[in-house]
């Protein structure tokens, strides 16, 4: 979109630039990154966007308010669909390093919830027992709740 606006002179623009906050950053070891974010504009309609390392696309709009309600929306969604009601595809394993000003209870049911939808919780699982040991995961592992591994996958990622 901004490219088309601004012609010749989209090679001089950073998307970044626009950027009000970052809502949540997913870095993975093989330094790939996700950010998903947001841009106040002066009416204080929100436009969500989000960037990959190649580009950098507006996913959603709305939310006159002031607090983080409408951010908390668009993160649940974008965790209940895998990204599919924005257009864009969630794939690949849980993160490493995960960074977000939004609080730790409101993340662990965005995560659950992603996590389940792009059927990746064994990724999860494989990330705690490489984080606990060393080794492979125990297969028994998966009947516990998957909650908990989510808040402990976290915890390891936010530090």
């Amino acid at each position: 979109m901004a490219a088309q606006a601004l012609g010749e002179d989209a090679q001089i623009f950073q998307a970044h630039t626009l950027r009000s906050r970052t809502l949540l950053r997913l870095e993975w070891n093989d330094g790939s990154t996700w950010d998903a974010w947001v841009i106040v504009l002066p009416s204080n309609v929100k436009l969500y966007c989000d960037s990959d390392g190649d580009e950098s696309r507006a996913l959603a709009s709305g939310g006159r308010n002031e607090g983080d309600e409408s951010d908390r929306a668009f993160l649940t969604l974008l965790a209940e669909s895998g990204g599919e009601h924005f257009g864009i595809e969630m794939a690949g394993g849980a993160p490493s390093r995960v960074r977000s000003p939004l609080d730790r209870a409101f993340l662990v049911d965005v995560f659950v919830n992603l996590f389940e939808v792009t059927e990746t919780e064994r990724s999860v699982r494989d990330a705690l027992a490489a984080h606990a040991s060393g080794q492979p995961p125990d297969a028994g592992a998966e009947g516990e709740d998957f909650r908990t591994d989510v808040e402990r996958w976290l915890a390891i990622s936010r530090s």
